[in-house]
Parts: C-alpha cells; structure tokens; sequence
C-alpha cells in the first residue's frame, strides 16, 4: 500500500511540473516564432521603402518592426550569442539600407546579397533554438516568401540559404507553397471560421507567390503579369496576423 501511495505521489507531482512548464515552452515557442515574423517583415518594409520611393510611412513601418523584433528579442532570455549578433548585424544592415540614396548607383551592387545573408544568418539563429517543430514556420514561410517576392520585384534576387535545402530557408515558392498547402490542409476550415479565413486569404495570396519564376533569371513572373508586391505584403501580414491571434 505504501509503495502503491509513493508512485501516485511521484505521478502527481511530474504532472504538476509538467503544468508548470509547459506554459513556458509555450511562451518561449511564440516568442521564436515572433522573432522569424518580425525579422521578415523589417525586411519587407525596407524593400517596400526603397521600391515605393522612399515614402515616410514605410520607413516608419520599418522602424516599428525593428523595435518590435527588438522588445520580442530583448524578452526572450535565453537568447543565444548568435541569436544576439544577429539580430543586431541585421539591424544595422536595414538601417544602412534605409539611409542610401535613390539612385541606382547610391546602393552597392553587392548590398542585396548582404541583406539577404544577414537576413538568413538571423533566422538560423533562431531556428537552431526552436527546435524542428514546423507548426511555428508556417507564418514564417509565408513572410520569408513575401521578401523573395519583394525582392524580385524591386532589386533583382535574393538568396536563399542554399546549404539548408531541407528547410525553408534554403527554398522557394517551388516548395514553400506546395508545403504550406500541406500545412493549411491539416487544419479543419468546417469547424472554425477564423481557420476557413485563413485559408481564403492563402488561396488568393498563393497565385502571386506561385508566380514569382524564381527558376527564371530574366526576373519576368511566370505569367508576364506585373508584380504586386503591396498586395502581396498585405495579404502575407494579415494572414501572418490571422495566424498568430489563432496561436494564442
């Protein structure tokens, strides 16, 4: 009898810590996804104000993502030395692209590549602390989509983390978007409206992303139709938002 009371004891206190933790696994998870999110947008807005002729408004919206990646970095106390220098040196580099003239000649020829190293550097960082749970990426694909996107549109190509093939730093729309679908097919739309949004907010943003021709160097969508890099920043933060107040 005392050795049956001992193991309910031992049970019942591994589930009390495990009510414990888990909140704090919870919060650490959104804080890791936030920082993949806010990363991307900061990018967005700087290719956004430099493709858009340098309007205030978005580089007033770059500096607010940068200051919420800070706060969400800053929280986060078990940021890696990596983590930290890159948040940092990705910072700094949107900064200085934010400050170089309008004319062509005023940006370095090799900034873009630049950006888009410091970019990856960054979320790498971030991953190698997430761990491989996909669910926190799916946001993330969509942004880190929407910088390829906006990229092509305005200042040629970005550079996907070749090394990394097996993750969505090292892909494209080829894979991102026939992965996301995957994702978004898992969750059920009958049941819950806010889900059934998100996925019509998808199936009208993947026609422009699945149009990017990003295995074409001539920088021309699949279609020959123009690029829409507002609708497409648009549509990718509010399904990024749909998607996070559905996390919460």
């Amino acid at each position: 009898m005392h050795h049956r009371k001992w193991i309910w004891m031992v049970t019942f206190l591994i589930g009390c810590f495990s009510a414990l933790i888990n909140p704090a696994q919870a919060q650490s998870f959104a804080a890791l996804e936030g920082m993949q999110i806010h990363a991307n947008r900061a990018t967005s807005s700087l290719l956004l104000y430099r493709g858009e002729g340098f309007q205030k408004s978005h580089l007033a919206r770059m500096e607010q993502d940068l200051q919420t990646l800070a706060a969400t970095v800053s929280a986060f106390p078990d940021a890696s030395p990596e983590l930290l220098e890159g948040h940092q040196a990705l910072q700094t580099l949107l900064r200085e692209g934010a400050a170089f003239g309008r004319e062509e000649d005023d940006m370095p020829w090799g900034w873009p590549l630049e950006m888009s190293k410091a970019l990856r550097d960054f979320l790498t960082a971030v991953r190698s602390q997430q761990g491989a749970d996909a669910h926190a990426e799916l946001p993330a694909k969509v942004e880190y989509l929407t910088v390829q996107y906006l990229s092509r549109a305005y200042v040629g190509s970005f550079e996907t983390a070749r090394e990394q093939p097996d993750t969505y730093l090292g892909q494209d729309e080829r894979r991102l978007v026939p992965a996301i679908d995957t994702q978004l097919a898992a969750l059920d739309g009958k049941s819950d409206p806010a889900i059934a949004k998100l996925k019509a907010r998808w199936s009208f943003l993947k026609v422009a992303l699945e149009d990017m021709n990003s295995g074409n160097n001539s920088f021309n969508t699949a279609s020959g139709r123009p690029f829409a890099p507002i609708m497409v920043d648009r549509h990718a933060r509010g399904l990024s938002e749909q998607w996070m107040a559905l996390s919460r």
